[in-house]
């Protein structure tokens, strides 16, 4: 494997003098031996692309999948040629804003099969609600499902265990490795190697004569640019057409081009949607799982569902495809250990309501410890003081400071003691109580024994009475529910089967605590989540329900605004907030969400450099978080505010505004400090911004630019510097002093 090592631009300091970023980033290439072009920071080597960059088009031609990839290699006798992106990085930005859509560059990836990996999300969903795909708008071509899910497979193949980016490597028909450039300084190396690497082979391509081919031929093709030429044919077609290259492309089998399939389920036409279902069923390319499981949040009929949910289990190598097999089983039917019909009639007793909503308290423990002076020998009284310890280790508070948390441990640890010992004296006098298991499993959870507590869990909730009121009946479910998951998700991760009658366990456990009077809204997003997972069509009735019951919820409204955006992108987003905005009685509250859904829109505008909706989209951010804080008199948005400034900052700078960037960065800098260092939607930074500016600033020999913004950065706490997590590991971590010098961490 033929290598070019240099310098990583992700390992020199983030926000240091220009002076000491010359000299380390010189010193560095010095210790790899590869020459730096003297003088320059990466800011300036690898510079940010402007709004302009960003609407050019990527000319890259990225084939959807490895399979396809592999199979265009080798029909064609071409090699692989595995690019790697990140997010944020400034190579990496270099290479998706500026390279990926050089003409030059795109001439010297012709010779080669091209895939692109990157486990960054840029699009909230990679279809629309007519089945037609969404690129990725950063890296083009591909969707952002198709980039992220080949990370995987390039990371097992041939990353050697770095996830190091940019980056590009060469792979021949045999799969072997011929260069892997990720080091450099310059991007005349990354050229130089791609050009060699064609230029030494010994291997000659096969021309593939395209005209020639009939439809059947071209429906069957892996290759990105016949299945893109297929699927506009599809979508211009008459209805008469349509049905033609519908059972062209069932018939192409293990070979059936998913993406026809899909337009056709998701289309208007409910015949071509029947037919294309009943061609999923005997569709056999791995990628019909994923457009199974999207068919299957759907309405449609019982045995309809039931017979695509079966047809998973002919994918018998995918743990994906025949885990949603299991769990829609599970979920049409199958036997739980909670009994959800009881439990439901239970809930709506009143008295039961009463009685569960009843606050612990010290007060309550201090009663049940004197009910036990009195009846020593009794049971039960011993298994009401073993509960009363237990609950008080689940709400212990402390202080803040020096020896809070040993003290937090410390107390926990002497109730969950006493718990302990209270059980065990009650089970040896004969309590045969439901508690005992309960309070044994929950115990063990709270030490962080999680396998032994899940095991305690299944085997006490069968036990559990379904009028058992108070908080030990609601853990002892949630832990219950979390054994069931984690029993899935082992299984899966085994790649073993495992009974459907789990996932029925999981739902009904989660079913009854979403309307138990002291469930919680975690609950109802483990339940969301875990239903969304699976594709299960209740998944939607949970949520809304849970935001009827917890309208506060920031966990909800993050999953509000997941589903609102693959639904119908941020129109579909800022639909939402505005019907909550314009409701009777709306909460303050709604403007703090409102506000934070308008800078995901912000951002979702930004990936696709459209600069004016995006700014417009920041503004109204604002404008919300200012209204949230009129109203409540709560501060808890000004960091968010700071956020938009910082995603202002990074519109100027691509815009070639530098004097309106620096005024943005000194608004994040005065609102919220430590905001500077916060990673937005899109993995950047504010400071990642202060440095590209620092970067024009230096090539235009704006002495005057570069002394306010040292002086903005002097008056930062340490806290603005650090790195993004996705940096900590692989650059040092330093920062500067007060007055242009420079520490370790």
């Amino acid at each position: 494997m033929q290598a070019s090592v240099g310098i990583l631009p992700a390992m020199t300091p983030r926000a240091l003098p220009s002076l000491f970023l010359s000299v380390l980033a010189a010193t560095a290439s010095a210790q790899e031996g590869v020459p730096q072009p003297p003088g320059l920071v990466p800011e300036q080597m690898w510079y940010a692309p402007t709004a302009a960059d960003w609407k050019k088009p990527v000319l890259m031609r990225w084939q959807r999948t490895w399979d396809d990839a592999v199979r265009l290699s080798q029909a064609t006798r071409r090699p692989i040629l595995v690019c790697v992106n990140m997010d944020g990085e400034i190579a990496s930005e270099h290479y998706a804003g500026v390279r990926y859509r050089d003409p030059e560059l795109a001439k010297l990836f012709e010779p080669y099969v091209c895939v692109i990996a990157s486990v960054y999300r840029h699009n909230e969903r990679d279809y629309d609600e007519q089945g037609n795909r969404i690129p990725c708008p950063r890296l083009g071509g591909v969707t952002c499902g198709e980039h992220i899910n080949l990370e995987p497979i390039v990371y097992e193949k041939f990353l050697d265990g770095k996830r190091i980016s940019p980056r590009h490597i060469m792979v021949e028909l045999d799969g072997a490795e011929v260069y892997d450039v990720f080091y450099t300084w310059d991007v005349d190396s990354v050229y130089q190697a791609i050009r060699n690497g064609i230029q030494n082979r010994r291997e000659q391509a096969v021309p593939i004569v395209k005209g020639d081919r009939s439809l059947q031929e071209r429906i069957e093709s892996p290759d990105s640019e016949d299945r893109e030429q297929i699927e506009r044919l599809f979508r211009g077609a008459d209805l008469e057409q349509k049905r033609a290259l519908l059972e062209a492309a069932v018939k192409a089998g293990a070979h059936a081009p998913i993406e026809l399939l899909r337009l056709a389920a998701f289309g208007l036409d409910p015949e071509l949607a029947r037919r294309a279902r009943a061609g999923m069923l005997e569709a056999t390319d791995p990628g019909a799982v994923e457009l199974i499981a999207d068919t299957l949040r759907a309405p449609m009929a019982a045995a309809e569902r039931k017979a695509l949910a079966q047809s998973l289990r002919r994918f018998a190598g995918s743990t994906r495809a025949m885990s949603l097999a299991t769990a829609h089983s599970g979920l049409a039917g199958g036997k739980a250990t909670i009994d959800t019909k009881v439990w439901g009639e239970v809930l709506q007793s009143q008295d039961y309501a009463a009685a569960a909503n009843r606050a612990f308290s010290a007060e309550a423990a201090a009663r049940a410890d004197a009910a036990l002076q009195q009846k020593p020998d009794d049971p039960t009284a011993r298994l009401d003081v073993a509960e009363a310890s237990l609950l008080q280790a689940f709400d212990v508070r402390v202080g803040s400071g020096r020896g809070a948390l040993r003290l937090y441990q410390q107390q926990r640890e002497l109730l969950l003691s006493d718990a302990v010992g209270d059980v065990e004296a009650a089970a040896q006098k004969g309590a045969k109580d439901w508690r005992i298991a309960a309070i044994r499993a929950l115990v063990a959870q709270q030490r962080g024994q999680h396998e032994q507590a899940f095991q305690l869990a299944i085997a006490a909730a069968p036990a559990l009475p379904t009028d058992a009121p108070g908080r030990l009946a609601v853990e002892l479910l949630s832990l219950f529910a979390a054994a069931r998951q984690d029993a899935i998700a082992t299984a899966v991760q085994a790649k073993q089967p495992w009974p459907p009658e789990w996932m029925s366990d999981v739902h009904a456990a989660y079913s009854v605590l979403d309307a138990h009077p002291l469930g919680r809204d975690e609950h109802v997003a483990n339940h969301y989540d875990f239903l969304d997972f699976f594709r299960a069509p209740d998944a939607d009735q949970v949520l809304d329900r849970g935001l009827e019951r917890f309208p506060a919820s920031a966990v909800l409204h993050q999953r509000l605004r997941q589903r609102a955006l693959r639904r119908g992108g941020e129109a579909e987003l800022a639909r939402e907030y505005s019907a909550r905005l314009a409701a009777a009685g709306a909460p303050a509250t709604v403007s703090w969400f409102a506000g934070f859904a308008d800078l995901v829109i912000a951002e979702a505008h930004r990936r696709r450099s459209e600069a004016e909706p995006a700014t417009a989209a920041y503004q109204r951010a604002m404008q919300r978080f200012v209204q949230y804080r009129e109203a409540t008199g709560q501060h808890d948005g000004d960091h968010y505010v700071a956020m938009a400034h910082g995603g202002l900052a990074r519109l100027r700078l691509q815009a070639d505004d530098l004097a309106g960037t620096l005024a943005e960065l000194e608004l994040v800098f005065r609102i919220a400090p430590t905001a500077a260092a916060a990673t937005d939607g899109l993995g950047m930074t504010a400071m990642q911004t202060a440095e590209m500016l620092r970067g024009r600033a230096l090539t235009a020999k704006d002495e005057a630019m570069l002394r306010r913004l040292d002086a903005a950065l002097q008056q930062l706490p340490p806290e603005a510097f650090e790195l993004p997590e996705y940096e900590r590991n692989s650059r040092p971590q330093r920062r500067p002093r007060r007055g242009g010098g420079e520490q370790g961490r």
